[in-house]
C-alpha cells in the first residue's frame, strides 16, 4: 500500500488537473520517483476520484509491482526518469495548448508570467503519440532541455522535483494558451512590454 501521504499529493493533483478542465474523465497521469522505485497512477483509473488502489509502485528497470494494470504511459515516465533529474511528472491534456500545438513548431507564451517561468516551449511529433518506445524517446530527450514539452495533438509533459511543480508548469502553459486565444479575438496590436523580449523565444 502506497504511503497516505503521497496518496493525498497524487489526489489534490489529480482533482485539480480535472477542475481545472485540464485532462478528461479518464486522461492524464502523474508519477513520482522514488529512488530506484516509480509511483504511477493505474490504467483506467480516474485523476479526479483517486483511491489509493489507483497508485501502483514498481521499479524503475521493470516491473515488479504483480500488477498488469500500471498506465500505459508507464514506459514513457520511466523512460524520462532515466534520462533527466526529474523525480516528478504530470502528464496532462490543456486543451488550448493542444490545440496550438496542430499548427505550431514551438509555443512562445506572449504573457509575463509564462515568459518568465517557461519562455519557449517545443512541440514534438510523434505518428503513434501514446505510450511507444519511440514517442517515449522523443518526448525525454526534449526534456533534458525543458521544463515541459507539447506532444503535438496530444498533451503535455512536465517535469518537476515535485508533482506540485510539473503541475505548476502544466497550469501556467495552459494560462498562457488561453491568454493568447483571448489576444486573437480581441484583435488588437499587441503592445510589447517585455525588456529583453528578442531572448524570449530562447530558453
Amino acid at each position: 500500500m502506497v504511503d497516505e501521504r503521497i496518496y493525498e499529493m497524487f489526489r489534490e493533483i489529480g482533482g485539480d488537473l480535472y477542475t481545472s478542465n485540464m485532462i478528461s474523465s479518464h486522461g492524464g497521469n502523474l508519477s513520482i520517483r522514488l529512488g530506484d522505485r516509480v509511483i504511477i497512477k493505474r490504467r483506467g483509473a480516474q485523476l479526479g476520484r483517486l483511491k489509493p488502489h489507483d497508485l501502483i509502485e514498481t521499479r524503475l528497470d521493470k516491473n515488479d509491482s504483480g500488477v498488469a494494470l500500471a498506465s500505459s504511459e508507464l514506459i514513457v515516465h520511466r523512460t524520462i526518469y532515466l534520462n533527466t533529474p526529474a523525480l516528478a511528472i504530470c502528464h496532462c491534456h490543456p486543451r488550448t495548448a493542444v490545440a496550438f500545438s496542430l499548427s505550431r513548431d514551438e509555443y512562445v507564451p506572449i504573457d509575463n508570467e509564462a515568459s518568465y517561468l517557461l519562455k519557449r516551449i517545443p512541440v514534438v511529433t510523434e505518428e503513434f503519440a501514446s505510450g511507444t518506445p519511440q514517442m517515449a524517446n522523443k518526448v525525454a530527450e526534449a526534456l533534458k532541455n525543458y521544463k515541459i514539452i507539447l506532444l503535438r495533438g496530444h498533451g503535455s509533459f512536465a517535469t518537476g522535483q515535485t508533482l506540485d511543480e510539473a503541475f505548476h508548469w502544466s497550469s501556467t502553459l495552459e494560462e498562457s494558451c488561453q491568454i493568447e486565444l483571448a489576444v486573437k479575438a480581441i484583435n488588437e496590436p499587441f503592445i510589447e512590454y517585455r525588456k529583453m523580449s528578442e531572448s524570449y523565444n530562447k530558453f
